[in-house]
């Protein structure tokens, strides 16, 4: 299989499958020198974790970080950092009565036909337990940024129609509820429409927000691998990510060049913008702004309403999908799309370093 290394030259691969012995990742390219834990890597792991409120599976899973190489003394030595994260809660026999059909929403039916055999237990590679070794990535790419200055702040935005205005936002709320939305009383109506799918054996997509500042101006190529092109491409690789926009996203095609704009302006401080429609990122390459991005997340396609479908040979069934699932994947696809945010930011970074020859120089003369 190929297609599970993402990054140039911070660059990640992960492995493992859902119902297999464990998860986890192997990072190339990470600087030596920087401080780094099991604990820094718990703590966003934890973010993803399942089992832990009224709204994602009941699989209870620690997803204890071990890390296996490339760390001495508390430190990065440079070398590849592996990191495992060990299955302990597998039910595979809670995809016995539906391996030979093929569930709506999933990706069994292209895979049977891409590899003509499929790992049915949970899905195997396509199941979102595979975003553990992203995260996990992610905790060591936001540790490094975090040295540059940069920060990334991703929240639920909306859960179905629910969705929080901007002028709304309260940041320090994000972490004090189950839905990680920026907003008390939105996610508790949120939390009412979800109860209100629950009990229609239905589940429910919704949106997430990632604001990333501190972004220095420069970074991203002009031709394809924008930065915008390249956060687009991370983001759309998570499962269940249906669509991404940067800034005034689709709300750009709905409006006049006079009003999307934005206007430049100096002062003391340097350069800036009156507007961010932008995003944060012109022409591919990070304008010193905040960058703004959003991701459309589909529902959970796992859903006890039944179904039609087809079996593994071609015939005409129906499907009743049992066992344990999100009603919304959102509040716990936050922290993945905040990892594959920081893996794109910093691997741009090191990219752009011989971008000037002045750069260069200052490293080696």
């Amino acid at each position: 299989m190929a297609g599970s290394t993402y990054g140039t030259l911070f660059r990640i691969t992960t492995w493992g499958e859902s119902h297999g012995a464990g998860l986890g990742v192997v990072i190339d390219g990470c600087p030596a020198g920087l401080s780094l834990s099991e604990e820094d890597i718990q703590a966003h792991l934890d973010r993803r974790r399942p089992g832990q409120s009224r709204y994602t599976t009941k699989r209870s899973e620690e997803d204890r970080a071990e890390i296996l190489s490339g760390i001495f003394e508390g430190r990065t030595t440079g070398t590849p950092i592996s990191i495992l994260v060990r299955n302990k809660d597998q039910r595979s026999h809670d995809y016995g009565k539906i391996k030979d059909c093929c569930r709506p929403g999933h990706a069994d039916y292209t895979f049977n036909v891409k590899y003509g055999f499929r790992d049915y237990r949970g899905g195997g590679r396509s199941s979102g337990r595979e975003t553990i070794g992203r995260v996990a990535a992610g905790a060591v790419a936001s540790k490094v940024l975090g040295e540059l200055g940069v920060r990334l702040t991703a929240y639920t935005r909306s859960i179905g129609d629910i969705c929080i205005p901007p002028s709304e936002y309260h940041y320090d709320c994000i972490s004090e509820n189950a839905l990680y939305m920026p907003n008390k009383e939105y996610a508790e109506k949120a939390a009412e429409y979800l109860e209100t799918c629950m009990r229609n054996k239905d589940s429910s997509g919704g949106t997430v927000e990632c604001v990333i500042t501190g972004m220095p101006a420069g970074a991203g190529e002009p031709v394809f691998d924008k930065l915008d092109a390249s956060l687009a491409k991370a983001v759309m690789s998570i499962g269940a990510v249906k669509g991404v926009e940067i800034g005034s996203g689709f709300r750009a095609s709905r409006s006049k060049g006079s009003e999307n704009n934005d206007a430049f302006f100096r002062d003391e401080n340097g350069v800036h913008k009156r507007t961010n429609n932008a995003g944060g990122i012109l022409g591919g390459i990070s304008d010193g702004s905040p960058i703004i991005l959003r991701a459309a997340i589909k529902p959970t396609s796992s859903i006890a309403q039944e179904q039609s479908t087809i079996t593994n040979d071609g015939e005409n069934t129906t499907i009743v999908v049992t066992g344990r699932h999100d009603p919304v994947i959102v509040p716990r696809a936050v922290v993945v799309i905040e990892s594959m945010a920081a893996v794109t930011l910093l691997d741009m970074l090191m990219m752009n370093m011989p971008a000037k020859l002045e750069n260069l120089k200052k490293l080696y003369k």
